[in-house]
Order: structure tokens, then C-alpha cells, then sequence
């Protein structure tokens, strides 16, 4: 990928692409050039009378706004980005490396399209009935002749559960509670930081190093505190005697 920053600007004579040229240099159409302009995502050209003349920067400009938007990233996001870039607040080399940092998965548990047959080995379990409750607890959406899994991993916790006494729909409910509020903390931590970087007491010079030691702590430090959670929230249970009304309820269910 590209990595220029544009700081140099260009002599005028360097600039001779009208905008139609432009578009078939770069085969981006000249509608789109505009609207890449109007967003500051491209620089403006070079006016001389009444004719707007581009140069070799806008089509290295060009090819770099093209693989961003293959990176995820949207127009707005890309101009806030070329904007900071020129004012020399980011490097782009370095910028790249955190981008490419984030993309990293945190986790191997993919979204996967199955057979029935897949399906089954995945869930390690062919009893009956289980298709049909798989979907209404919606840990697996049928589409068509395949079925869509959201998490494997998840779909694996789930049949665990189901082989102690939890039913599916129970477990799928469990999973959207800590889903949700995960979902905050993870949101309210990415805030803490970003704060924390603006003021100067977190730095992120060596971001490479950063991102595999804070994924790597991340995973182990939510792990640590719900197990810890868990202890506490279970001993409270038994001190209150609900635990072993409960253990009665279920022996006076089995008889």
C-alpha cells in the first residue's frame, strides 16, 4: 500500500490532468472524484483560468482511498484521516501498522455456513428435536438447505450446559447477558484509553507490542474477574439456603 503523505507539494507544471483524465488514469468516474473532494479526502487541484488541473498525487491519492475502503473504512472517516495526514498530526506508515494491529482477530470462533450433517458434528449430539431448538433459541439460523452458526464456540457451550440440565433456550439467554454487558465494559474501557492517550499518560509509540500484550491480557483478565465474580456470587447463594432449597425442588421433581 501506498504510503505517501503528500507534504511536498507539487510544482504547478506537474499538475496536468483534467478531471476527465483524471477518471480515466484512475478509473474512478469524475462524479466521484468530486464527492472524494467535497468529503477532504482528496486534495484540490490546481486552478488555472477556469480549468481544475490533477497530477500524480491525486492518483497515488486515489489508489490509497480505494484499499482504505477495502480496509472497512468510510469516505468521512477516510477525509478525517487525509486531513490529519496533511497537517502532519499522523503518520501514515505508523497509522497503517495500528489498523493493521486492530484487524488481528482476538478470537478464532468464526461465523460458519454448515450442512445438517455439519451441523450435527459441530453440536456433538444427533438427538431428536435438537435442529428445531438449536433455531428457537437461535443459536443457529436456517437458511434454506444450510444453517448459519454465529459462533461455534458458543454452540459448543451450549450443548455442555444442555448436558448438565440447562436447556438451550437458557443457555442462549445467558450468553446474550454477558453479550450485553460485555458489550459496555469493552465500550467504557475503549473510552478510558482513548482519554487516557489524550492526556498524555498512555502511549502507543510501540503499537505493535501494545495491541498482542492488551489482547493477550484482555482475554485473560475477563476470565480472572468472572471466575472471581462467580466465586463470590455462588458462596453468597449457599449462605442464603436458596441453593439447597433449590437441590430439594429438583429431588421432589424426579420422583
Amino acid at each position: 500500500m501506498s504510503t505517501a503523505t503528500d507534504d511536498d507539494k507539487p510544482d504547478a507544471s506537474e499538475q496536468t490532468l483534467t478531471i476527465d483524465e483524471l477518471a480515466a488514469a484512475s478509473r474512478v468516474p469524475s462524479r466521484t472524484i468530486r464527492f472524494y473532494q467535497s468529503r477532504g479526502a482528496l486534495m484540490n487541484p490546481e486552478i488555472r483560468g477556469r480549468v481544475a488541473y490533477y497530477g500524480k498525487q491525486h492518483v497515488e491519492r486515489l489508489k490509497l482511498i480505494a484499499q482504505l475502503q477495502d480496509r472497512g473504512l468510510r469516505i468521512d472517516a477516510i477525509g478525517d484521516l487525509m486531513k490529519r495526514i496533511d497537517k502532519g498530526e499522523v503518520d501514515l506508515a505508523e497509522w497503517l501498522g495500528v489498523e493493521e494491529q486492530v484487524q488481528v482477530p482476538w478470537a478464532t470462533d468464526q461465523a460458519r455456513t454448515v450442512s445438517e450433517a455439519e451441523l450435527y458434528t459441530i453440536a456433538g449430539s444427533r438427538r431428536p428435536g435438537l435442529l428445531a431448538d438449536l433455531q428457537r433459541a437461535n443459536v443457529v439460523e436456517r437458511k434454506g438447505d444450510v444453517y448459519f452458526v454465529g459462533s461455534p464456540a458458543l454452540l459448543g457451550f451450549a450443548m455442555k450446559l444442555e448436558s448438565v440440565g440447562i436447556d438451550l433456550e437458557t443457555a442462549a439467554a445467558a450468553s446474550a447477558i454477558l453479550r450485553k454487558h460485555l458489550g459496555r465494559a469493552v465500550g467504557e474501557l475503549v473510552d478510558l484509553f482513548l482519554d487516557r492517550v489524550k492526556d498524555g499518560h498512555v502511549s502507543i509509540a510501540e503499537s505493535g507490542k501494545l495491541f498482542e500484550t492488551f489482547r493477550t491480557v484482555g482475554v485473560d483478565s475477563v476470565r480472572v474477574l468472572f471466575a472471581r465474580e462467580m466465586e463470590g456470587a455462588l458462596r453468597k447463594l449457599l449462605a442464603s439456603g436458596k441453593l439447597a432449597s433449590l437441590s430439594a425442588r429438583a429431588k421432589r421433581k424426579k420422583r
